[in-house]
């Protein structure tokens, strides 16, 4: 496949998703948005409070401290998640797409030469992404099942082995596709939600005074007088806005408009009433600062919301778990990653994906991270550096976007943008304090990640390169056989190429050993757009060379399944009667070998030559019945 940047989002496609459904169908929106988009921040007034505490180094916090965190988070929250994403990032969707490579692929669309460190830019957030999807199920099932230390001491033991289970059947339970349960998501989510608010606002009635922090001087103020743990304590407020870059990632599924009427008038209100009910306990009760979430509830609630809490955290590890089927999805279609297998879970629901691998990597990755710390408080450590290093490219490759494709004066963009990048570079320098207490497993998984992306992607224009050296010109090809044609046969064959321009080598193959052609030759190449999706009468186009030979190109969305057996019968619309049981594809099978000089290093062409073995086949992978395949061995080193 080669990829090709064609087209773009005019930022308010994704607000048409949602303003189209504006009477039965928007209400539903909202709730699936709930349900799904703010799972993540949702569920960090669980920990997120309570390790800002932590972070201040005091065993009894006084109202200063209290009434300076509870502002941090207040306005960290304002300003990241509301004015940022909600106001600003979520307009620059992608053909209504959001997430970070639909804003790459928005920003390369801009320059007629695509920038490589756009596309670099779009590896290390993707890498990020799925360094942090590794953390957010282990840190969030694990805070909430802590909570029978608050019912009872004694059940302490149990922690670890109740969070492990319900990890192996939560990623277990991903085969079966996620239709059934997502149905519950909006509802219980929404419900969590209201408690989140009552029970906050029943101690903020209680202790009125913790409204004061509502004043951004007190957040300074804190900030000032303690500049000691000044980073660290930055670090742990910002676990209350991870999460946030979910507003953005899931733009396409619910349009904008749903998701910003739910966090206006539903989560973002509730999320404070919680922040501050806490607050307001900790400041009547300084001992129970130790897990002020669930000692500030009355005992007979206790157990209820540690059920309601268990089921949020599990909803929000759904929706991270999924993000990352989607995301890869995205990075094979756009050939950052190898061909991987993807299962569909819906006949309705093209989006509802289960990757294998992915889903193996994760749930791994998730136990060892719960093993290894233990507790949540130790897993906040790992929280944090990989979420601001995502937010700090995407107000970078938005600048790109705001500058170019929307047309705004330089300097505007950088007024709006710069604030942004100063925030989210703090972010970042607060959250690395945490590198050596855990915040090195994120990087190091993203680091391996981009490594990989790296390797491919080089690999694979290697490899191009290369082929077309020793390629003969197609043109030239069909002229030579029109001049001396060899023996035909009857039917239609589809040579798979990544090249446009030369004669794919299962062609020369074929005609090398079989000394044969069918009366229909059709030398097929797969484009990736930029665009997500690719209408159908935009999807495929046909150039005729002369009676026996001709190409067609066929282009897929970054988003979109490439089932070539569908997209070619769109050319019986243009003439060709494509027949699938008369048709045989013909596809190259590399045997690659490293090369002994030049190239790439030694490791790096090991790297690729076991990335290229462990691809899923292109049979599977484009869709193509395997009985109507031929497969031809050819091997070039690199």
């Amino acid at each position: 496949m080669t990829l090709t940047q064609t087209g773009g989002g005019n930022g308010s496609s994704a607000e048409a998703v949602g303003s189209g459904e504006s009477h039965e169908g928007f209400p539903l929106l909202v709730l699936g948005a709930i349900g799904v988009v703010f799972g993540d921040v949702g569920t960090s007034p669980i920990y997120a409070f309570r390790q800002a505490i932590a972070a201040v180094g005091v065993e009894t916090p006084g109202r200063a401290e209290v009434l300076g965190l509870l502002s941090l988070i207040l306005w960290s929250l304002t300003a990241v998640v509301t004015i940022k994403y909600v106001g600003l990032v979520t307009r620059a969707d992608n053909k209504g797409e959001g997430g970070t490579l639909s804003l790459m692929a928005l920003a390369r669309s801009t320059f007629l030469t695509r920038p490589k460190w756009i596309l670099w830019l779009g590896m290390a957030s993707a890498a990020l992404f799925l360094g942090d999807a590794i953390i957010t199920p282990a840190i969030s099932v694990l805070s909430a099942v802590e909570g029978l230390e608050v019912v009872s001491p004694a059940l302490d033991e149990w922690v670890l082995p109740i969070t492990i289970v319900i990890l192996i059947g939560l990623f277990m339970f991903q085969r079966f596709g996620t239709a059934r349960v997502a149905a519950v998501f909006g509802p219980v989510t929404s419900v969590w939600f209201a408690c989140l608010g009552l029970l906050g606002l029943q101690r903020i009635i209680a202790a009125p005074e913790v409204l004061l922090a509502i004043n951004p001087v007190l957040a300074v103020t804190f900030m000032t007088s303690h500049l000691g743990v000044a980073a660290a304590v930055m670090g742990a407020a910002f676990l209350a806005v991870t999460g946030g870059e979910a507003l953005y990632t899931d733009l396409g599924h619910f349009g904008r408009k749903p998701i910003v009427t739910a966090w206006l008038f539903l989560v973002f209100p509730c999320l404070l009433l919680n922040y501050f009910g806490q607050g307001a306990f900790v400041l009547s009760h300084p001992s129970g600062a130790g897990n002020p979430f669930f000692e500030m509830q009355p005992h007979w609630a206790r157990i209820p919301l540690l059920v309601l809490a268990t089921a949020a955290t599990v909803i929000a590890s759904q929706a991270v778990i999924t993000g990352a089927y989607s995301l890869v999805r995205q990075a094979v279609n756009l050939n950052l990653l190898p061909r991987m297998r993807v299962q569909h879970t819906s006949e309705t629901q093209s989006g509802q994906v289960y990757m294998p691998q992915i889903n193996s990597f994760l749930l791994i990755a998730v136990l060892m991270l719960v093993l290894g710390f233990e507790s949540s408080q130790a897993l906040a450590s790992t929280y944090g550096l990989a979420v601001s290093g995502v937010m700090v490219i995407d107000i970078t490759l938005l600048f790109v976007v705001m500058w170019r494709r929307w047309r705004w004066p330089l300097f505007v963009a950088v007024l709006v943008a710069a604030p942004f990048v100063a925030m989210d570079l703090w972010f970042v320098i607060a959250n690395s304090v945490k590198f050596l207490q855990g915040g090195w497993v994120p990087t190091l998984v993203a680091v391996a990640l981009c490594t990989i992306m790296v390797t491919w992607t080089q690999g694979r224009q290697r490899l191009l390169e290369k082929t077309r050296r020793n390629e003969i010109p197609l043109t030239d090809l069909i002229r030579n056989l029109s001049e001396n044609p060899p023996t035909t046969v009857s039917g239609t064959a589809v040579f798979l190429t990544n090249d446009v321009h030369g004669a794919p080598a299962a062609l020369l193959h074929s005609l090398k050993h079989y000394k044969v052609l069918h009366e229909n030759n059709v030398i097929l190449t797969v484009i990736t757009s930029a665009a997500p999706t690719v209408p159908d009468d935009e999807k495929v186009k046909i150039e005729v060379f002369n009676a026996m030979f001709s190409r067609v190109m066929i282009t897929f969305g970054y988003m979109e399944d490439p089932n070539i057996p569908k997209a070619l019968a769109l050319c019986r619309k243009l003439g060709w009667k494509y027949d699938i049981m008369s048709t045989s594809f013909f596809l190259s099978r590399r045997s690659i070998r490293p090369s002994p000089k030049g190239g790439m290093p030694y490791w790096q062409d090991r790297l690729f030559i076991a990335l290229a073995k462990n691809a899923t086949d292109a049979t599977e992978y484009f869709a193509i019945p395997t009985g109507r395949v031929v497969e031809i061995g050819t091997q070039l080193t690199i």
